[in-house]
């Protein structure tokens, strides 16, 4: 019902916020249309009928969601819904989060917001749809972290390059990595170049030291975050995994029962086969490389690093390694030995669990 009703449906008021309470009093799944200021809403009753369409501010969502009788509240897993999440669910209500490549196809027609709201609550009413976990603040602090790492460490890796190539236009050819990068002054000082040259690598110097004190005080704040996480000391105890992997699996993965087994949670970071299979055939290809790129190329390392030092290993993962590597490429045995670890993580997520090489996983 709206305000001012019509000529021919003149009621009071009072009439008109008790009618209100009565269609609220209804609803039992709504669906949250994200935006930077404004957010749509789309509200329907237990047999899937609308009962009112919405748009309210950031303040207004609240004061709405506090008068409004439990229900589920369903949103894209974007930027600010895990915030809006925890605050929703103190007031009592049912929130779930949906990946937004799922909600998509359920799209009707011409895109706007109240459709889009529309197709959440479709997608949220489908029994076989998979939910997003909301992140604590704990998990999104440490996310936050490493999306400040990362960019400082591609920089620092820019700015070492850019050394070693200046100085091999003027044949100073330096060993591969940035350790020798640290003692640019012993190098300036054994060749003679030109004096502008020299001025602009001691720029890049200077960038580059300032950039890996960045990138160490991170670090050092991910080690004291990670000291104070029970799941993330647990994932400590994989073999290979060091303190960023584990603070990534912690902050993203989180108590892992969003996930039905390990193999999905491999699955969802692109770890497993990518199927072509058709008329009853069969075919498996490469890995997907679904999902989280960083979480995938952090575990394949940890696989290359535990290969390097395979010979110090012992345990059933140890030799299941080496039987592996006889017969298959390196590349193939570190993505099998990542999708392990991966299935690892999960079960010491789930179950409470550490590692034992000896022994795969030990309750704690």
């Amino acid at each position: 019902m709206r305000w001012p009703p019509p000529p021919h449906e003149r009621v009071t008021l009072a009439e008109y916020f008790l009618t209100r309470r009565r269609h609220h009093a209804k609803v039992t799944l709504v669906g949250i249309d994200l935006g930077k200021h404004s957010f749509h809403l789309h509200g329907q009753d237990r047999h899937g009928k609308a009962v009112f369409r919405r748009k309210v501010g950031r303040k207004q969502l609240i004061e709405f969601f506090a008068t409004l009788q439990p229900c589920t509240a369903v949103m894209e897993a974007c930027a600010g819904a895990h915030y809006m999440a925890r605050k929703l669910a103190t007031l009592g209500h049912h929130i779930k989060l949906i990946s937004p490549q799922f909600v998509r196809p359920f799209v009707k027609s011409n895109k706007n917001d109240f459709v889009d709201a529309e197709a959440i609550c479709e997608a949220a009413s489908r029994p076989s749809m998979r939910f997003v976990t909301p992140k604590t603040e704990s998990q999104q602090t440490l996310s936050a972290l490493h999306r400040v790492r990362e960019p400082l460490v591609r920089d620092r890796v820019k700015t070492s390059n850019q050394m070693h190539d200046f100085l091999l236009e003027f044949g100073v050819s330096l060993p591969v990595g940035r350790a020798v990068i640290t003692h640019l002054s012993t190098v300036l000082a054994e060749h003679t170049l030109p004096p502008r040259l020299v001025v602009i690598l001691e720029h890049l110097h200077a960038h580059f030291k300032y950039l890996s004190e960045q990138i160490n005080a991170i670090e050092r704040e991910l080690v004291r975050q990670l000291d104070d996480d029970d799941l993330g000391q647990r994932l400590l105890s994989i073999p290979g995994v060091g303190p960023i992997t584990a603070s990534v699996l912690a902050a993203e993965m989180g108590d892992g029962k969003q996930y039905g087994s390990s193999r999905d949670f491999a699955a969802s970071i692109g770890l497993v086969p990518r199927q072509y299979s058709t008329g009853g055939k069969a075919n498996l290809l490469g890995i997907s490389k679904r999902g989280d790129k960083n979480i995938r190329r952090l575990l394949v390392q940890c696989a290359r690093v535990y290969m390097q030092r395979l010979d110090r290993q012992s345990g059933p993962l140890a030799d299941w390694v080496r039987t592996l590597r006889g017969r298959r490429h390196s590349n193939v045995v570190a993505c099998a030995l990542a999708n392990k670890f991966a299935r690892t993580a999960w079960a010491l997520a789930t179950r409470n669990t550490t590692f034992d090489a000896r022994g795969a996983v030990t309750p704690v």
